[in-house]
């Protein structure tokens, strides 16, 4: 494989959502959401039906099926990669499952250097459903960018150590505090997996990338500056390096968006939590992505509308702005309310 990007159909060059990123004027506020192929969509329940997390995200035709669905019935300014974080782990031979109502689960969590040592590197050959799957959205896509992603090693890490999600993350802060050669070793590991992954997502035809640290708020600046940051400022180094906008988006993160932003993202998501007419001075001179709160899709049509009014007018200040939810969509939203809401933030 090669370290081009495959050539970007045409007219990607007029996308809302890539001239947001990178800072230009697009023709009108780009809208993408978090977790639109999922869980709130009929067809997805249909076509995910008898078939496990990890098994529908190595089918390549499903993948494509899943992640064009929420673009043919919302008209979003871009498609997100159907996938899961731990993929890549699992792709490397790492025993996890995803078990419904809970999240991934690692048979066994890592303790050691040796445990650490165990995990193989990640090559194109481990994942040849994603490069296919890939391809295939692109050439569907046309016009439309597909979002690779990739979790943040601190994300991964405390999935890795705690042996599936945690509130308190102790473990992982027990080995982050007094283990640093290990926790080193396996942030190390985890950002190498990562960078890879996004540069085959890129390589195959992906427009852009998330980097998704999902668990990052449980830590105080100063351990994010120290323990964490590093290692996600060198995936976002190598992708980067291929051209693409980066985006970097964290859960209750509105203490470390300064060092979200230094971590080397072009887009910096935010939250519900964090307003962002208070979010768009600390991540300097940089797009922003965000931020209506998930549940106000359960409220009337009119409060949403009036709701993403405010977001809209507010991430005009910003260098660039794409309207997303503070989160992902929540499994019982109705699509009917995120159609709503996408023709109105076109509108605006």
């Amino acid at each position: 494989m090669t370290d081009a990007p495959r050539t970007p159909h045409p007219g990607l060059a007029r996308s809302p959502f890539l001239a947001a990123a990178r800072g230009e004027v697009p023709s009108h506020t780009p809208v993408w959401y978090m977790r639109q192929a999922g869980r709130s969509l009929p067809e997805y329940l249909k076509v995910r039906e008898g078939i496990g997390m990890l098994e529908s995200c190595m089918d390549a035709d499903l993948v494509t099926e899943i992640t064009l669905q929420p673009v043919r019935r919302y008209g979003v300014d871009a498609a997100i990669f159907f996938s899961d974080i731990v993929l890549p782990l699992k792709a490397v031979g790492v025993d996890l499952d995803i078990k419904a109502g809970i999240g991934p689960v690692v048979a066994s969590p890592v303790r050691t250097l040796a445990d650490v040592e165990a995990i193989p590197d990640l090559t194109p050959e481990h994942v040849p459903s994603i490069v296919q799957a890939v391809g295939q959205l692109v050439a569907e896509l046309g016009a439309t960018p597909l979002i690779g992603f990739a979790g943040a090693p601190f994300t991964v890490a405390s999935y890795l150590v705690e042996g599936g999600p945690s509130k308190e993350h102790a473990k992982t802060k027990a080995m982050m505090f007094g283990a640093p050669d290990v926790w080193d070793a396996l942030m190390s590991k985890i950002a190498g997996i990562a960078a890879t992954y996004l540069r085959i997502q890129v390589q195959a035809g992906a427009s852009a990338v998330q980097l998704f640290d999902s668990w990052a708020g449980a830590l105080t600046p100063t351990d994010y500056r120290d323990s964490a940051m590093p290692y996600s400022r060198r995936v976002l180094a190598a992708a980067g390096e291929l051209g693409v906008p980066r985006i970097h988006f964290g859960v209750g993160t509105g203490s470390l968006l300064g060092l979200m932003a230094e971590a080397g993202a072009d887009v910096v998501g935010v939250d519900w939590r964090t307003p962002l007419e208070q979010a768009i001075p600390l991540v300097g001179d940089r797009a922003v992505q965000g931020n209506l709160d998930p549940t106000l899709v359960f409220a009337p049509t009119e409060v949403m509308t009036a709701r993403a009014a405010e977001v809209v007018e507010a991430g005009r200040r910003a260098k660039g702005h794409i309207f997303n939810l503070g989160h992902g969509v929540i499994p019982s939203t109705d699509p009917g309310q995120l159609t709503a809401l996408t023709d109105f933030v076109h509108g605006c």
